[in-house]
């Protein structure tokens, strides 16, 4: 459903069922702008440890954490990584993501 919601807003979206397979997925391309991950995701390895990790290795890229059982605490997230909590509306998702990175009808 994010998905969609995120397409239908006019952004490119690669989807992924693991943290590992996101990080694989930000390894093999350079035009990924954004990740969007819940903090509760199967395999080893959690949104938030995950956030952490593509702060690390990717500095500058927007991370933005959501969920609906589990707020991060103080310093849990990232220095520059958004959280918002489920449930939330489509458009709330997408200006809290465009805040974080311009619009791809922007020219930006």
């Amino acid at each position: 459903m994010v998905a969609d919601i995120l397409m239908d807003a006019g952004y490119r979206v690669f989807e992924a069922c693991e943290a590992a397979d996101a990080l694989a997925i930000l390894d093999g391309r350079d035009d990924i702008g954004a990740v969007f991950t819940d903090i509760e995701m199967p395999g080893g390895m959690t949104g938030l440890a995950l956030a952490a990790a593509v702060r690390d290795r990717w500095p500058s890229m927007p991370v933005l954490v959501t969920s609906g059982r589990v707020r991060p605490g103080a310093g849990e997230l990232p220095n520059g990584a958004a959280y918002i909590a489920k449930p939330y509306m489509p458009g709330e998702l997408v200006a809290t993501l465009g805040k974080m990175l311009p619009h791809p009808d922007s020219g930006d």
